[in-house]
Order: structure tokens, then C-alpha cells, then sequence
């Protein structure tokens, strides 16, 4: 049987993260609750005048062992753990003298701040906190009489539950606790495996851990009949996760989605290079440039694919200003993302109340190592991040002709953004900007015909004169199978080609690039994206 309403008479308040314990403490003392603590908390409750009960006098064993066993106890845990409408619990508590603890407050040691610190191996174990996670998971499994408080966010949301209820608190809030109280533990214990396996440089442990923290609810998933919500994995890798938004409407599933390919493109461009812009629909790149001033960035993006912008995603390498803003403002864009936003720009798009506007206050690092978690049916993929990347001394030249200065570079600019492009991926790219893209089809040709194709729309459009791809080069995600891909490239003016190399008709496709007077590289690496 459940007790409906448990006064909280004895409080345990053991935290690492001070924020709102004061308030807490005092809240508490003046609804005439016991306060037991522990070592720097049990300082900052006296610090403010509270009368406060050191554990070590409830347990009559002191702190040992730097500290490592002092709440691990029967009269901590058996004040915990006794239910209290159970006749032999009450008879156990009264013949050992073991205080009942109605009420835990416990936020753990920050382990996942030490390794992120670059503690060594020693100082990291030091650091795993024992006690903490032992009282919480005691605590979270009496819930039917115990409240257990492991978030500083409800510390509010206890003394609120308390007022409504004479200084008790209500079973279903105490269930939701411990609810809260598991996965905070089931994370923690994630975070330390998790790094156990990369210090050992395991690369398949037997059991990986994956925790994450709400973010925001979504109003659906993919599709409006699908539930969905955006969890946190608490790195900090600047992006979609960290961003500050500004204004517009929430961020629906596919806005996030979309958003972060966007930003992950547009981080492959160093802002010390230039300024570089990306336009992306459907998590694929409509337009990527690279140029002077974002202004020119951003517009060489969008003549690309002048249909593609329209409720896409835009994400740029450096502040966003007033200018560039102003020429955005003209379409309808959903996001619009950057890592830095000046107040010019945000003038500009007060306007346009639909617009959502965020900074990342940074770009994340494409270089750096991470995993990528797939779910499929019964299981996960997990696999490094796609961090491979590729300069100009990585290329082998593999035609008569090497290509010229401007060619290298609009090659490497086209290697950068094929590895962002839904496989079977071609890109031509002119001047450090993408003329044409083909993506996500099931046969290479197909790409390369579907690139070539919108380069034409691209010069219609534009009403150039002649085809946007003639004098550009094109870069694909994996190796040509035929020499037909290549002719294709050819044929709508291609004059250089980046490529992974590595096809049993290796030699018939470089043929074909010298009979057509193409200079080729193979790069010796694949970038699908599936």
C-alpha cells in the first residue's frame, strides 16, 4: 500500500552544484525540516545560518578514506530504504535507532567536467561519484514514501508539491522523481563507461550507453502522425544543439534535422578563407559558395538553384550582417543559421515573424573525432563521424594533364561538399561555387545527369550564355564504376575531376579523361552519405 501523502520531516542535501541550495535549505527549515549533510554542502548551510546535522554524527562512523565512504550506511540507506507502513521496517528502524530520510537532494560530481578537463586515468576514476548514485537509486526505489531531487529545476516544483500539500508531497510526483532519479544515474554510469572505452581505445565495446537530455518537445516528427522530441547528448559541439534562437516559430523535427547538415556543411569552410554560404532543402545542398563577402557568398549559393531556397535552410561561416540579411529577407527561408548574428541582421528579420534566426556562437570542429548512432530495426549502427578530410598534397594526379592552380582549388571546394550530399553524389562547382548537384540516386549516371541538368535550369534561369558547367570540375562521393560518368562530365564541359579512385576499370575511366583532355586526382578516400 501506498501512502498518498508523505511529510517530509528529515531532508539528506548532499550537492556538488550549489545553485538554489540556500533557497532550498531555507524553504525547507522554515516548514521545520531536519537538514543532514555532508562535507561542502553541510559548510554552505552553516555559512547561511542553518541549523544543519553532519551525517558522519548519524552514522557515528566519520569520514574515511579521502572521503569515499561516508554516506554508504545503514542509517542513511536504511532510512532510505525502510517502508514506512511496513510493521517489520518500523520495528527494525526503532530497535537499530535508524531515523527515517524523507527527503534526498543529490546532484552528482561532475564526472563528465573532469574528463573534459583532460584529467588523466587516476584523477578521472577519483572522480566517479559512489555515494551519490548509491542514496539516489535507494531513494528513487522507495519512492512509494521517499521524494528524491537530483535536478536543481525541481527544486521549485518540491517546495510548490509541498505548499499544495501541507509540507508532504503527493505519490505521483514522488514516482516522477524517481523517474528523473534512474535516468540521471543510467546517464552518469554512460558517461563513465563510455569513456572507460575510449581510454582503453576499445572500438567495440561488448555494451555502449547513450544517454540524452530533453531539449525541446516537438509538435511531431517527420510526419504530423509521428511523436518526436530533440534530446541533448551533453557535448558541446557547437551546432543546431547549442544555438540561441532569436525569433520565429519552434524548431519542428525536420527544421533540426535539416539545420544540422546544414551547419556541418558550412563549417567545412574556414571563415579565414572567406566568407561561405549554404542553402540546403531536404538535408541535402541546393547551393554551397565560398567569396568576398558573405553577400556574394550567400547569392552565388542561391543562383545555383533559384527554386531550392524557398523554405530551406541557410547557413553561413561568419557573422551574419545587415546586407546579407536584407537579400535573405527576400524569400521565405525557415532557418536561418550562423555563429554570430549582428543587430543589423536581426533588425532586418524582426520583420519576418515566421523566420527562425539562430547563433551557434561557434563552428564546429569537422575535423574532430565523434560517433554517429543510426538506429535501425533491433539494434544501432554506430560508427566514427565522417572526419576525413583532404588537402591538396593528399591527391594522387592520375592524367597526362595536371590541373591548374584554379581547378585544385574548386576541386578541393567540390570535395568538401560532396561529402555532404545524399550518395550517389556529383557536384560541379566554378569560381568556389556549386553549379550543379546531383544526389541520392540510385545509379551514378543518374547523378551526374541530374547535376548536369540543373546546371542547365541554373543557366536558363540566369540567361547565361552558355552552360555554367563548361570550364567548372566536378567532384563524386565514391569511385566511377564506367567510364559513362566521366564522358557525362565531360560532355557538359567538365575540365577537371576529383574522385576516390579504386575501381576495378580504373584505367578505362582515366582513358577517357585524357582522350577528353581532363586532368583527374583520386583522393584514396570515399565519402557516401547515405
Amino acid at each position: 500500500m501506498t501512502h498518498h501523502h508523505t511529510p517530509i520531516r528529515r531532508a539528506l542535501l548532499s550537492v556538488s552544484d550549489k545553485t538554489g541550495l540556500v533557497d532550498l535549505a531555507t524553504a525547507l527549515d522554515a516548514k521545520g525540516v531536519e537538514l543532514l549533510s555532508t562535507g561542502g554542502t553541510a559548510k554552505a548551510l552553516r555559512d547561511a545560518g542553518l541549523p544543519v546535522i553532519d551525517v558522519a554524527e548519524v552514522t557515528g562512523f566519520p569520514e574515511m578514506m579521502d572521503g569515499r565512504v561516508k554516506t554508504l550506511h545503514p542509517m542513511v540507506h536504511g532510512g532510505l530504504l525502510a517502508q514506512r507502513d511496513n510493521p517489520e521496517h518500523r520495528a527494525a528502524m526503532e530497535e537499530h535507532g535508524i531515523g527515517p530520510i524523507d527527503l534526498l537532494v543529490v546532484n552528482l560530481y561532475p564526472f563528465e567536467a573532469t574528463v573534459a578537463a583532460g584529467a588523466d586515468y587516476d584523477t578521472c576514476i577519483e572522480n566517479i561519484d559512489i555515494g551519490g548514485p548509491a542514496m539516489i537509486r535507494a531513494a528513487a526505489k522507495n519512492a512509494a514514501d521517499v521524494a528524491v531531487v537530483v535536478d536543481v529545476e525541481d527544486y521549485a516544483k518540491l517546495l510548490g508539491d509541498m505548499d499544495q500539500h501541507n509540507g508532504a508531497t503527493c505519490a505521483k510526483f514522488r514516482k516522477k522523481l524517481a523517474q528523473v532519479a534512474y535516468a540521471r544515474t543510467a546517464a552518469y554510469d554512460a558517461a563513465v563507461s563510455s569513456w572507460m572505452a575510449d581510454a582503453l581505445d576499445l572500438q567495440t565495446p561488448r555494451r555502449r550507453a547513450v544517454a540524452g537530455t530533453l531539449r525541446q518537445p516537438l509538435r511531431y516528427g517527420e510526419n504530423p502522425h509521428q511523436s518526436a522530441a530533440f534530446y541533448t547528448d551533453g557535448s558541446d559541439r557547437p551546432g543546431v544543439a547549442t544555438a540561441v534562437q532569436h525569433q520565429g516559430k519552434a524548431l519542428s523535427y525536420n527544421n533540426i534535422n535539416d539545420t544540422d547538415a546544414a551547419m556541418e556543411l558550412v563549417a567545412e569552410f574556414d571563415p579565414a578563407n572567406g566568407p561561405a554560404c549554404a542553402i540546403i532543402k531536404h538535408a541535402n545542398p541546393s547551393g554551397v559558395a565560398q567569396a568576398s563577402t558573405l553577400l556574394e557568398a550567400y547569392q552565388a549559393a542561391f543562383n545555383c538553384d533559384t527554386v531550392c531556397p524557398f523554405g530551406g535552410i541557410i547557413a553561413l561561416n561568419q557573422e551574419l550582417d545587415g546586407e546579407t540579411a536584407a537579400e535573405i529577407a527576400k524569400i521565405f527561408t525557415e532557418v536561418v543559421i550562423a555563429p554570430s548574428v549582428s543587430d543589423e541582421a536581426k533588425a532586418v528579420f524582426a520583420a519576418k515573424k515566421n523566420l527562425r534566426l539562430l547563433s551557434t556562437g561557434g563552428l564546429p570542429d569537422v575535423g574532430a573525432p565523434g560517433r554517429t548512432w543510426r538506429k535501425v530495426s533491433g539494434g544501432y549502427l554506430v560508427q566514427d563521424r565522417d572526419n576525413g578530410l583532404i588537402g591538396a598534397d593528399d591527391l594522387t594526379v592520375v592524367t597526362k594533364r595536371a590541373p591548374s592552380v584554379s581547378e585544385m582549388a574548386d576541386m578541393l571546394f567540390a570535395w568538401k561538399v560532396v561529402k555532404h550530399v545524399k550518395s550517389n553524389a556529383i557536384v560541379y562547382v566554378k569560381d568556389g561555387a556549386t553549379v550543379g548537384i546531383g544526389a541520392g540516386q540510385m545509379s551514378r549516371v543518374d547523378s551526374t545527369r541530374i547535376a548536369a541538368s540543373k546546371a542547365r535550369d541554373m543557366a536558363q534561369v540566369l540567361g547565361l550564355d552558355e552552360l555554367p558547367t563548361v570550364g567548372s570540375v566536378v567532384a563524386s562521393d565514391a569511385f566511377f564504376p564506367f567510364a559513362d560518368g566521366l564522358i557525362t562530365a565531360a560532355e557538359a564541359g567538365a575540365t577537371a575531376v576529383i574522385q576516390p579512385g579504386g575501381s576495378m576499370r580504373d584505367q578505362e575511366v582515366i582513358d577517357a579523361a585524357n582522350e577528353a583532355g581532363l586532368a583527374m586526382v583520386f583522393t584514396g578516400m570515399r565519402h557516401f552519405k547515405h
